[in-house]
């Protein structure tokens, strides 16, 4: 798939009255149609502040936004939205199942087709039916963030702004959203993540933009696909002998990376796996005191830049 740009922001500026300090300063980036573009910096860094200059929620006091060649105020680029907020605010009397099909009316959809297409999102999300009727106020966060995400896809966004769409969610709901960004972005839907899950957005995102004082400081390509490899590394009890760990490894598929005294590095394809080879090592009468992993690569980024702003 030929990938051009669908999202082009050129020195986006942005100071909210009162502060000092522009939140974005000369923002400039592309994001491609079918990308799934992601966004991380500390707190404070403008992530936020970006996605609403990109929604239309903020105006910038300088520079542009365009989507598809069009100004993102204009109305046929906002009805190609979806969004899910940071912070859900919703309204407490109403429940689930009417939340969503309030957002289908907005969205166009017909009478006719409502209830189906409501039903198809709420099982997509992973909200149980027997939550569908309860009111929203019942909630906890993770069910939460579960029916945003369905409001947010009632529509079939062409663009889908996600700000910490996983939080607060348990782990078969972060690879349930996880799932649906990869189906999104099979049929081609554009997708921006904001998360402070590093190693999620490594392994979803595309490329990935590290923003810190209003600024894009650099702009990653993740080098592994959905499922990104890990590097644990284990302190060993004991003499053991490289042959053994690499044995022991091709029983689990995982790889040898490093070897020292009282230490081995081990890759392996995902946290599944990490758990194999440990088992495996046990096993295998390799004895050890404990087994860490290894900061991924935007974590080194992330931590190396709060370090230097130090």
């Amino acid at each position: 798939m030929v990938l051009h740009p669908g999202l082009i922001v050129r020195e986006l500026t942005k100071t909210y009255h009162g502060k000092s300090l522009p939140a974005l300063s000369g923002v400039n980036l592309e994001i491609h149609s079918g990308e799934v573009f992601g966004l991380i910096g500390p707190n404070g860094a403008g992530k936020t502040t970006f996605l609403c200059c990109l929604l239309g929620l903020l105006k910038p006091d300088f520079g542009e936004i365009l989507i598809d060649g069009m100004y993102v105020d204009d109305l046929r680029v906002k009805a190609q939205f979806g969004y899910v907020p940071e912070r859900l605010q919703f309204e407490p009397w109403i429940n689930g199942f009417d939340l969503v099909s309030f957002h289908h009316a907005l969205a166009g959809g017909s009478r006719q087709a409502c209830k189906t297409s409501v039903e198809l999102r709420l099982n997509q999300v992973g909200l149980e039916e027997a939550a569908w009727f309860k009111l929203v106020k019942t909630y906890s966060r993770g069910m939460l963030q579960r029916i945003a995400l369905a409001q947010a896809l009632i529509g079939n966004p062409k663009y889908l702004f996600l700000d910490e769409p996983t939080s607060g969610m348990d782990p078969s709901g972060v690879m349930q959203v996880r799932k649906i960004i990869q189906e999104l972005k099979d049929k081609g839907t554009t997708i921006i993540l904001n998360s402070h899950q590093l190693d999620q957005v490594e392994r979803i995102c595309d490329k990935v933009a590290f923003l810190r004082g209003g600024k894009v400081q650099t702009i990653e390509v993740p080098t592994v696909g959905s499922e990104a490899s890990h590097v644990i590394r284990i302190r060993l009890m004991g003499e053991i002998s490289r042959e053994l760990l690499v044995k022991v490894a091709e029983l689990v598929n995982a790889r040898l990376v490093g070897f020292g005294l009282n230490e081995a590095k081990f890759e392996v394809a995902h946290d599944k796996a990490s758990a194999e080879l440990l088992s495996a090592l046990s096993q295998n009468g390799v004895h050890f005191i404990e087994a860490i992993p290894e900061q991924n690569r935007l974590e080194r980024l992330f931590f190396a830049s709060e370090t230097s702003s130090k």
